[in-house]
C-alpha cells in the first residue's frame, strides 16, 4: 500500500490536475495488472486503495468521475452512493454492480430491477432484494424465488403487507427475517415471537445442507461452511425458531405484552432481551429482578423504563454488572447514585442522571466531602462558575482532572491545577478550550512528558506550532500532528519519509503541505508505475 499517494488523494488541496495524474496511474495499473505475478497482484490492490480513496473526494470533476467510474465496479458504485453518478452514465450490463448501486440509490429505473430479478446470478438478486421502493411485480418474482437467501433478504426490508405474507414462507430463515423486519406489523411480530405459527415451516438452513438431525460443530473446521454456531435441526428447525424468537425480542415493534412469557424461559439469553425491553409490566421486573443470572437483572438495572422500587432493590444488588449499569440510569434517584458512587468505579463519564441535574443538586453534590460525588458534576461542561471555580480548586487530583476541560477556566487556574496535581491533570488541561497557545506550548514541554497531553494538543485546531513540533517526540501523537495545518512545512515534508505509514499519510493528506512536493512526489510514482508497465 502506497500511503504517500494515499495520503494526498485525500488531500482536501491537491490540485485538479494532480487528481488526474493519480487516476490515470491507478487506470495505468489496473490495465497492465495481469494476476499472475505477486508483484503485480501487490501494486494492483494498491492502486484499488489509491482508486477508493479518490472517489471520496467531494471537488471531483465530471470527467474525473466518469473516469473513476470506467476503472472498476467497486469504484463506480461508490461514485453512486456519492452523488456522483447517473443512470445515463451506467449499462447495466457491463456495471452490473454499479447499477445495482443506483437501484439502491432510489436512482436506477425500473426496468433494471426487472432485469436483475431474472437473473441468473443469485447473489446480484439478493442485493437487489434489500433495494427500497422496488416495482410490485418485482415485490412478487423476489418473493417466489427458489433461492431461500434472496427471500431472506426481501424479508429483512420489505413492507408490512409483504411481511405478513412471507411470516408464513415454507422456509423458517425467511421467517427468522420477518422477525427482525421493524416494518412488520405488531401482531405478526407477536405470534412469531411465541411460535404461534399457523403452518409450521418447512426447512431450514441446517437440513437444506445436511442429514437430520445435525448439530454444528461451533468450532467446525469446514472454511465453506455457512451454518450459524450451534445451529441444529432435528426436524422442528429448533435453532432457527430460536433464532427467530431472539430477532423478535430484539424488534422495538413487538408489542411488550406479548412477551412477558419469556420471564421464565429457560433461555438466559432471551430473557435478558426481554429485560432490555422498555415498557415492562411491573410483576414482569419483579420476577426478572430476582433473576438467577446477573446478566438479566444487569439487562434491568439498564432499562430506562424501570420503577423507582425496583432502582432501588438492585442498588443491593452484588451481581456483576448490575450496579454499574443502575448507575447509568436517567432516572436514579440521587441519593441512590451517591450511594453508589462510593462503591463502583465510575470512570470518566458523564452520567445521565448527572447531565439533566439542577443547579441546587450540582451545587449539592459538588460540596459532598466524598471526592468520588464531587467527581460526578465535574463531569459536567455547564457547571455555574461558582461550582466549576470551586472544583477546578478541588484537592483531589480526580475531581481537578475531570473538570479541566470545562470552558471558562482562566489560564491563571489551569496553571495553578498543574501546579497542584502535575502530570495527572496535564491532559485535562491539555484539552480546555479556553487554553492559551503559551500555556499549549508549556504542557506539551511538561517534564516527565505528559503522553495524552501531547494527544489533546495535536487534536486541536488552535494547537500554536510549537506545541505540534513537541507533539512530534510522542508515537501516537505524531500521527495527529502531521497531519496538523499548522506544522511547519519543513517538519511536515520530513514526515513524508517517516518509518511509520499512518505518519507518512497524514502528512501527506495535510493541506498545508507545499505543492511543489505534492508535485514532486506525483511524479515520482508516475515513473515508478511506467516502468511497472514497460516491464509487465
Amino acid at each position: 500500500m502506497n500511503h504517500l499517494l494515499l495520503g494526498l488523494a485525500a488531500n482536501p488541496s491537491l490540485p485538479s490536475d494532480l487528481t488526474d495524474r493519480l487516476i490515470a496511474v491507478t487506470v495505468a495499473v489496473a490495465v497492465a495488472g495481469t494476476g499472475t505475478d505477486a508483484d503485480a497482484d501487490a501494486d494492483a490492490d494498491a492502486e484499488d486503495d489509491l482508486a477508493a480513496t479518490l472517489t471520496c473526494r467531494t471537488d471531483l470533476s465530471r470527467a474525473q468521475t466518469l473516469a473513476l467510474a470506467a476503472r472498476c465496479d467497486d469504484d463506480a458504485a461508490r461514485l453512486v452512493h456519492g452523488g456522483g453518478l447517473t443512470a445515463a452514465d451506467i449499462d447495466p450490463a457491463i456495471r452490473p454492480r454499479t447499477a445495482l448501486a443506483l437501484l439502491d440509490a432510489g436512482t436506477g429505473p425500473p426496468e433494471w430491477a426487472r432485469r436483475f430479478a431474472e437473473d441468473a446470478d443469485a447473489g446480484r438478486r439478493r442485493t437487489l432484494a434489500s433495494c427500497p421502493d422496488l416495482p410490485p411485480d418485482v415485490t412478487e418474482r423476489l418473493a417466489a424465488d427458489p433461492d431461500p437467501d434472496v427471500v431472506v433478504e426481501l424479508a429483512l426490508f420489505t413492507t408490512p403487507e409483504m411481511a405478513t405474507r412471507l411470516a408464513g414462507h415454507p422456509h423458517a430463515e425467511v421467517r427468522r427475517a420477518v422477525a427482525a423486519n421493524e416494518a412488520t406489523p405488531p401482531a405478526v411480530l407477536a405470534a412469531l415471537a411465541m411460535g404461534a405459527d399457523a403452518v409450521p415451516a418447512e426447512r431450514c438452513l441446517v437440513c437444506d445442507r445436511e442429514e437430520i438431525p445435525f448439530v454444528h460443530d461451533p468450532h467446525c473446521p469446514r472454511p465453506d461452511c455457512v451454518l450459524r454456531a450451534g445451529a441444529s435441526c432435528d426436524g422442528s428447525h429448533e435453532s432457527t425458531v430460536y433464532d427467530t424468537r431472539q430477532a423478535a425480542l430484539q424488534n422495538p415493534a413487538t408489542p411488550v405484552e406479548a412477551l412477558t412469557g419469556f420471564a421464565d424461559h429457560p433461555s438466559v439469553l432471551l430473557r435478558r432481551e426481554l429485560a432490555a425491553r422498555t415498557g415492562l409490566l411491573p410483576q414482569v421486573c419483579a420476577r426478572l429482578a430476582t433473576d438467577p443470572d446477573p446478566g438479566v437483572r444487569g439487562e434491568l438495572a439498564g432499562n430506562a423504563s424501570l420503577g423507582e422500587p425496583f432502582i432501588r432493590a438492585l442498588a443491593a444488588d452484588t451481581g456483576y454488572d448490575v450496579r454499574r449499569r443502575l448507575l447509568h440510569h436517567p432516572h436514579i434517584p440521587l441519593d441512590v447514585l451517591t450511594q453508589l458512587a462510593d462503591l463502583v468505579r465510575v470512570g470518566p463519564t458523564l452520567l445521565p442522571r448527572i447531565a439533566t441535574a439542577s443547579a441546587a443538586e450540582l451545587a449539592d453534590l459538588s460540596a459532598s466531602p466524598i471526592a468520588a460525588v464531587r467527581l460526578l458534576p465535574a463531569e459536567r461542561r455547564d457547571l455555574p462558575p461558582a461550582i466549576r471555580d470551586a472544583l477546578a480548586a478541588d484537592p483531589d487530583a480526580k475531581v481537578a482532572k475531570a473538570v479541566a476541560p470545562h470552558p471558562g477556566l482562566t489560564d491563571t487556574q489551569l496553571r495553578a491545577m498543574v501546579t497542584a496535581h502535575g502530570i495527572q491533570v496535564v491532559a485535562g488541561v491539555a484539552a480546555n478550550p479556553d487554553a492559551s497557545p503559551t500555556l499549549l506550548a508549556d504542557l506539551a514541554r511538561h517534564s516527565p512528558p505528559a503522553r495524552r497531553a501531547l494527544t489533546a494538543i495535536a487534536r486541536r485546531a488552535d494547537a500554536p506550532a510549537a506545541a505540534l513540533i513537541a507533539c512530534l517526540t510522542d508515537k501516537k501523537a505524531r500521527r495527529l500532528a502531521a497531519g496538523h495545518p499548522a506544522l511547519p512545512p519543513s517538519a511536515m515534508t520530513g514526515l513524508l519519509a517517516d518509518d511509520d505509514s499512518h505518519v507518512v499519510e497524514a502528512a501527506a493528506s495535510n493541506p498545508s503541505l507545499p505543492v511543489g512536493v505534492m508535485r514532486e512526489v506525483v511524479a515520482r510514482e508516475e515513473a515508478r508505475a511506467a516502468a511497472a508497465a514497460g516491464t509487465g
